[in-house]
């Protein structure tokens, strides 16, 4: 009789730690699901604003360079035969321009991209590190380190 309980406790003991990991995955999955979207909203919410503005910007510079290419020319010649040069100024100005816009949007997109679930990530190193040893880890910061509970391992990690 003491064994079938002994047995019925040991399932039942079982049964709890499975529901426990089963539910632990579960709001991992979530976690990870939740900063993913946090991080693609920002960089839609970025590229939406963007476009906005390059799009006014655009209208606005058909007339600033339109203004300048005659601007050019007038301090350069009074013949209007040499139009072009006003306006072929006012072209190498704008692609240096481009060219600089270029660097800075890449260098913009290089800090949203690849969006991974840095927390996730390292909470699950944790509750592995937590579930395969006795003692639990200690995190040491972002990025997903995790400080082992075993000095052998620590020093391990550490080579």
């Amino acid at each position: 009789m003491a064994d079938d309980r002994t047995t019925s406790e040991l399932a039942g003991a079982i049964q709890e730690v499975s529901e426990r990991a089963s539910l632990i995955i579960r709001e991992e999955i979530e976690l990870a699901k939740a900063e993913m979207t946090e991080k693609v909203t920002k960089l839609v919410k970025g590229a939406v604003v963007g476009i906005a503005a390059g799009i006014f910007a655009v209208f606005a510079l058909v007339y600033l360079v339109h203004s300048l290419s005659w601007g050019v020319f007038a301090l350069v010649s009074d013949d209007i035969n040499f139009v072009w040069v006003g306006y072929l100024i006012a072209g190498g100005i704008l692609l240096l321009l481009g060219g600089l816009a270029g660097f800075l949007a890449a260098r913009f997109f290089k800090g949203g991209v690849p969006p991974k679930p840095e927390l996730a990530i390292e909470e699950a190193q944790l509750i592995k590190e937590t579930v395969t040893t006795s003692r639990p880890a200690q995190p040491i910061g972002a990025g997903g380190q995790v400080e082992h509970s075993d000095p052998a391992a620590r020093a391990e990690a550490r080579r």
